[in-house]
């Protein structure tokens, strides 16, 4: 049953098939809130309250636009596999780092051309503090994303890509960790943790235009 003085915040996620895309909706379904996954392959997931899955292209703004329209906020995982590309036969690939410019570039415009301007981007972007790596991809990636961010009219906040581990699906985040084996358990608590940051940082409206690292911030506290 839904606690009707909490608003019901509606989450498109980019992603979703990641580790940290299944922490994300663990608990933006485990706070009542709606998430919608755009997938290439609607069957990727199984259905649950409060979870609905949408076909999608990250590359294109106008299919952007149509995914994310009536939404409240987007997260997008870069270094997730899987994102979609309106394919016909879906492919488990992760985006070099000028494919990633490419998608964000599509993103912001179909988020702006829907209206919607909350975005939480996860990504290799602790290079930006890293001025020794100034010719590095991923570092020319991170800046050229950054500039467009700061050029759009979108409220964003950049968030450092975790420590992730493979093959964690949303019921290892939806279980009590005496059932997960001993070696997923460190992971599942890591990642949980930075999904609650995040949903935290929408809630109280937190570091937009920032670039933040859940994962430091945590471990120091």
């Amino acid at each position: 049953m839904k606690n009707a003085e909490t608003p019901v915040v509606k989450l498109v996620l980019y992603g979703a098939m990641g580790s940290l895309g299944s922490a994300l909706m663990a608990e933006f379904l485990r706070r009542q809130h709606e998430v919608i996954a755009i997938l290439d392959d609607l069957t990727a997931l199984a259905p649950l309250p409060g979870l609905r899955t949408k076909c999608g292209d990250l590359f294109d703004a106008a299919r952007v636009r149509q995914s994310v329209a009536g939404s409240d906020v987007v997260a997008c995982l870069l270094d997730a596999p899987g994102l979609p590309m309106g394919l016909e036969e879906p492919e488990d690939l992760l985006l070099e780092p000028q494919e990633q410019v490419r998608a964000v570039t599509a993103l912001i415009a179909g988020m702006q051309a829907a209206g919607v301007r909350r975005l939480f981007l996860v990504g290799h972007f602790e290079v930006l503090d890293q001025p020794e790596m100034a010719v590095y991809p991923h570092r020319e990636a991170a800046e050229a994303i950054l500039d467009a961010l700061q050029g759009s009219t979108l409220r964003w906040t950049l968030v450092n890509a975790p420590q992730s581990m493979p093959g964690l699906a949303l019921e290892h985040f939806s279980q009590p960790a005496s059932r997960l084996a001993p070696e997923q358990v460190a992971p599942v608590q890591r990642l949980a943790r930075v999904a609650a940051g995040i949903a935290d940082e929408l809630q109280l409206n937190l570091h937009v235009g920032e670039h933040v690292n859940f994962v430091d911030v945590l471990a120091q506290g």
